[in-house]
């Protein structure tokens, strides 16, 4: 009798379970006609979607991951689904279509469970909330980056200088991405949290806690930094089975991460309760300023270390790429940094201070900077998840003119580095650096996004601009001569994809003073 009462139990599950199904399928057919929308190319792939699971795997280790996303796009269109035992999604790089999921329809669409995935290292912050706690959050934030101290080029000038005091000076090769992540997490540090953690100084003794901590030093906080963030890509791909990764060396290196942040924030706090103990003078320090505003112990943390990540990975990335494609390019290099000793003169004659204005009156600064970030963004793919039934304005049907129907739960990935490269916007080479392209078009919309859009757009685009650009002006003004050092240098630049876009294999360089003995 148990055995017939358990069988009878599991059809009647599998029945409603169907019928449920059929319904929901129902009230999406109604729904999607009713908006006249129409169906995306579907990706074929076997094992229902299994196939293309796979190779999207097997592409993320071989570093290939956005090639392959641009073969999906090259042979199923601007916009196209796909289905896997993991997750339904739908894939769109037309601007208008990511306008509405970033701006116009904003508040269909969330994080799903990013907070979640990404909860271990930096808890709820401006990256991983939706709702209220984002829009407290980014309350919370941007008014410490409208203030005139985000553009603070005396700080930056002392790292600077501490790269430059690092570089070969045989003229020899060396990886010049490896040292803009530690001037990255010099500066980002110096600006947070009132002390730089040292990554660039060679001395043992600097670094304060990082010494005295579990992590070992500058090195160690940046590699425990970096393998959680491996992590967190990891379960980010795996979406609702996050969980899945959670291992003790990912724990350790989170737990390692918090004890050096929550040392900066206990002195804010002591600081903010006895101004007596501030850590510096008149220096402005966004961690004090931040202080000021809330007391909370993890939510200073949390803000610390989500505007970390950006500040560190995203400048970094960008100052990368710029080497990569200048040392490519050497009639660009020449150019530009003409433009740069005209203004500024050589570090040995200097003719004006490098200051952020300064920098934004010459042109063929941006322009090269723009094209960069067109061609290498820092943030080169993401995702939402549709909070309600809702709909995509273009990408349905054969041609892809109709709106394309996107139920509740459904993930949209978009992709603006596959983007930035359609040639119907940007011309036959759009493959191609070439930065005059910005002097002969420099209006371009939801096209052009590298920094992001809508609400949720960027508040470090100016610091991450006025670092970029001071550190390119600083080096011009030092050195004159840039080589490429790439042993292949003719194969296309190996992209990793985590979650910031970096130079797989580096960035060999060699960079001197022809006057140089």
């Amino acid at each position: 009798m148990l055995s017939t009462g358990v069988s009878a139990a599991i059809v009647l599950f599998v029945v409603y379970f169907s019928l449920t199904l059929i319904q929901a399928k129902y009230k999406h057919y109604r729904q999607a006609r009713d908006f006249k929308c129409q169906e995306p190319n579907r990706v074929k792939s076997a094992f229902f979607g299994m196939a293309s699971m796979y190779h999207s795997y097997k592409a993320k280790k071989e570093n290939k991951l956005l090639d392959e996303i641009g073969k999906f796009h090259d042979e199923y269109g601007y916009t196209f689904t796909q289905s896997s035992p993991i997750h339904a999604l739908t894939a769109t790089i037309e601007p208008e279509n990511i306008k509405a999921i970033l701006a116009t329809k904003f508040n269909d669409f969330g994080l799903g469970t990013r907070n979640e995935q990404f909860y271990p290292l930096l808890g709820d912050g401006i990256f991983t909330l939706d709702g209220a706690g984002w829009t407290h959050s980014r309350a919370l934030l941007r008014p410490q980056f409208a203030r005139d101290q985000v553009a603070d080029t005396g700080l930056l000038n002392e790292h600077v200088t501490g790269l430059i005091n690092l570089l070969p000076k045989d003229k020899s090769d060396f990886d010049i991405q490896r040292l803009f992540f530690l001037l990255t997490i010099d500066s980002a540090t110096h600006f947070l949290f009132g002390e730089s953690v040292g990554a660039l100084v060679s001395d043992s003794t600097k670094g304060g806690i990082l010494n005295s901590s579990s992590v070992g030093g500058a090195a160690g906080f940046a590699e425990e930094f970096n393998k959680s963030q491996d992590y967190l890509a990891s379960r980010s791909i795996l979406q609702g089975l996050y969980w899945l990764i959670n291992p003790k060396d990912f724990q350790e290196a989170n737990r390692k991460v918090h004890e050096v942040v929550d040392y900066y924030v206990n002195i804010a706090l002591q600081a903010r309760n006895n101004p007596s103990k501030e850590l510096s003078g008149e220096r402005y320090i966004f961690l004090n300023a931040l202080a000021a505003e809330t007391q909370d112990p993890k939510m200073l943390r949390d803000s610390m270390l989500n505007i970390l990540l950006a500040g560190r990975d995203t400048t970094a990335s960008l100052l990368s790429s710029t080497f990569y494609y200048l040392a490519r390019h050497p009639e660009t290099w020449k150019k530009l940094r003409h433009e740069i000793v005209k203004v500024f003169g050589e570090s040995d004659q200097p003719l004006a201070e490098i200051t952020q204005s300064k920098l934004r009156d010459i042109p063929y600064l941006r322009y090269v900077l723009n094209e960069v970030l067109r061609l290498m963004p820092p943030v080169p793919a993401n995702f939402r998840v549709a909070n309600k039934d809702t709909t995509l304005p273009v990408g349905g049907g054969p041609d892809g003119s109709h709106p394309v129907f996107i139920p509740k739960g459904h993930i949209v990935s978009y992709s603006v580095y596959i983007m930035h490269r359609r040639k119907d916007f940007w011309g036959e080479d759009a493959h191609l650096f070439r930065p005059e392209r910005w002097e002969e078009n420099a209006k371009h919309g939801w096209d052009y996004l590298p920094f992001n859009g809508g609400p949720r757009i960027c508040l470090g685009q100016q610091y991450a601009l006025t670092e970029a650009s001071y550190t390119v002006a600083k080096l011009m003004q030092r050195f004159d001569v840039l080589e490429n050092a790439d042993p292949d240098p003719s194969k296309a630049p190996e992209v990793l994809m985590n979650l910031t876009l970096s130079h797989a294999n580096g960035v060999f360089v060699r960079l001197y003073s022809s006057s140089d003995a």
